[in-house]
Order: structure tokens, then C-alpha cells, then sequence
């Protein structure tokens, strides 16, 4: 960081840092392509082209590039041709000659006309009217405004009734609860539906195999507790199964044994 002083109040001398040489490659320009196929039909030598990659190679009587076979014009076409110049008559006006000159004509105007010199405005015209007076007069005479006294309130017509408004809204209100409550009452509905209300028979039915499944569960499990040492990973898992297994079995057997049994059918 540049530290602060009087020396630097100085501007310095610009100095452009040296430009760099032009970069040039190391493979002429004009070198065929290696190994390829997309050769000139006029050369002596066709199909695939300077396989080796060499820089010289052996000219034929054909060159591998055509006339006009790149981007733009053939080399030498964009000179400026000096008899091809803008001669006299042949621009862009024909003959070169200005449009004929028409006197302008204002269009018709809106406004009145100015007052002519001959036409005088008449002065001297007074009024010996008092427009004070008068306007006290036309008020001293006038009519007072009468008032109109409003009915009271328990004199109308529509005093006590409801307003339209608020019965549209009281309607639209009890509509849509009518709409949701039989929404409720469907869904309700659709849920009975969907459970299955089990006999006694399938009851006891289901409970003598859980009951068998348990009892062979528990035998396997008290073949595993005897063992002394229980050294063996599959031992170990075989215990902890048998463990989960009589635990559900006992949460089964506890659920049927209510008065009703449902049995979900989307499950």
C-alpha cells in the first residue's frame, strides 16, 4: 500500500507497458488438411491427403483448393474499379432537377377577424344602477326557504323489516353451510363404507391362529434362552425377532378382544 506523501501529489509520467509480439503460429496456413477426405475433385491425387502430416508435399498438376471454395470473394475482386463512379443524371433525384415552386396558401382561420381601423368600439356607456340596493331589496322580498320535515322513523314504511340485503346475505350464508355439511356427511358416510364390521365367528377364528402363532413363537424363543452364551451375531437377531414378534402377537390378541372389531378395506 502506497504510504502518504507530499511526493506523491506529483502526477507521474505515464509509461505503456512494451506490446507483446504479434502472435504467429508454427504451421503455415496454406498446408493441406492430414488424413482427410474432403479433397478437391480436380487433384491428381484423390481419397485421403497428406496422411504423414508434412509441411512440403509433392505438387501435382491440381492444387487441393478450388477457385472460389472460401468464405468471400476470390482474392484481388474488392479492388475499386476506377470507371464505375456516380455520373451525371444517374442519382438517386432522376434529373436532378428542384421540384417546381407553389405559393403556400394558409389554411381558413378559426378565430374572428381583427377590428378594422373605420370600426370604433362605443364608450361612454354608464349604468346608474345600485346593485347594492337592489340586492338588498330582492332579499327583503324574497320568500323565505321552506323545510321540508322528514317523517320520523316510526312512520316509514320500511321501519321493522329487514333489509334485502342482509336476508341475500343470510341465504347465501346458510347455503354454504348446507353445502359443507353435506360434505361432512359424505365423507362420513364414505368412511363407514370403507369398514367391515367382523363376526364373533371371525373373531375367535383369528384369535386361535394369533394364538398358535404365538405359541410357536414362544417356543423358538425359549430354545434361545437356555443357551448360556449367545456369542453369535444370528443368535443375538434371532432373539430380538422372536422378541418383536410375541410383543405384536400380544397387541393383536389385546385388540380382539373388544366388543367390536372394524377391519379397514383401504388398508
Amino acid at each position: 500500500m502506497q504510504q502518504e506523501s507530499i511526493y506523491n501529489l506529483i502526477p507521474k509520467e505515464y509509461v505503456p507497458p512494451p506490446k507483446e509480439p504479434m502472435y504467429r503460429s508454427a504451421y503455415p496456413c496454406g498446408l493441406t488438411p492430414t488424413g482427410s477426405t474432403f479433397n478437391n475433385h480436380t487433384t491428381s491425387r484423390p481419397k485421403v491427403n497428406n496422411i504423414n502430416g508434412e509441411f512440403d508435399l509433392v505438387r501435382g498438376p491440381h492444387t487441393h483448393k478450388g477457385q472460389s471454395n472460401s468464405l468471400g470473394r476470390p482474392k484481388g475482386s474488392y479492388k475499386p474499379d476506377s470507371t464505375m463512379f456516380r455520373l451525371k443524371n444517374t442519382g438517386t433525384m432522376g434529373s436532378n432537377q428542384l421540384p417546381e415552386v407553389k405559393q403556400y396558401k394558409y389554411p381558413p382561420s378559426v378565430r374572428p377577424p381583427v377590428p378594422k381601423k373605420d370600426e370604433k368600439p362605443i364608450h361612454g356607456l354608464k349604468s346608474n344602477k345600485n346593485y347594492i340596493v337592489t340586492n338588498a331589496v330582492e332579499n327583503i322580498l324574497s320568500a323565505p326557504k321552506q323545510i321540508v320535515d322528514d317523517k320520523p322513523w316510526t312512520e316509514k314504511k320500511d321501519y321493522g323489516k329487514v333489509p334485502d340485503y342482509l336476508t341475500k346475505i343470510q341465504q347465501s350464508i346458510s347455503s354454504e353451510y348446507e353445502i359443507i355439511r353435506n360434505m361432512h356427511i359424505s365423507e362420513a358416510e364414505e368412511m363407514d363404507k370403507q369398514k367391515y364390521l367382523m363376526t364373533q365367528e371371525e373373531v375367535e377364528q383369528l384369535k386361535k391362529g394369533l394364538k398358535k402363532k404365538w405359541e410357536s413363537v414362544n417356543k423358538e424363543y425359549q430354545s434361545i434362552t437356555h443357551i448360556r452364551m449367545i456369542d453369535t451375531v444370528g443368535l443375538k437377531r434371532k432373539k430380538e425377532q422372536c422378541e418383536k414378534e410375541l410383543a405384536q402377537l400380544e397387541k393383536d390378541i389385546e385388540k380382539l378382544n373388544k366388543n367390536y372389531v372394524f377391519v379397514d378395506t383401504q388398508k
